[in-house]
């Protein structure tokens, strides 16, 4: 079980630069202007704000396994 956590989180974070989370019309409006920072910032808000209910899923979810883990060896 560890192995196959160690290897997703391995994988996003290889990852994570390829992630373009932005809507079609999004990306078309930030795109049009000067620079790109803009587009680079709010790229990388979305990409947080989508992580954060997974992490937290999975935390609970870990939380829930160890506590039925821990019932079932009593």
């Amino acid at each position: 079980m560890r192995k196959v956590i160690a290897f997703l989180i391995l994988f996003f974070l290889i990852f994570i630069e390829s992630i373009h989370s932005q809507c079609s019309m999004c990306r078309a409006v930030i795109e049009s202007e000067e620079g790109q920072a803009t587009a680079k910032g709010i790229n990388d808000g979305i990409v947080y704000l989508m992580a954060i209910p997974y992490i937290l899923v999975a935390i609970v979810g870990w939380k829930v396994y160890s506590i039925l883990k821990k019932k079932k060896n009593t």
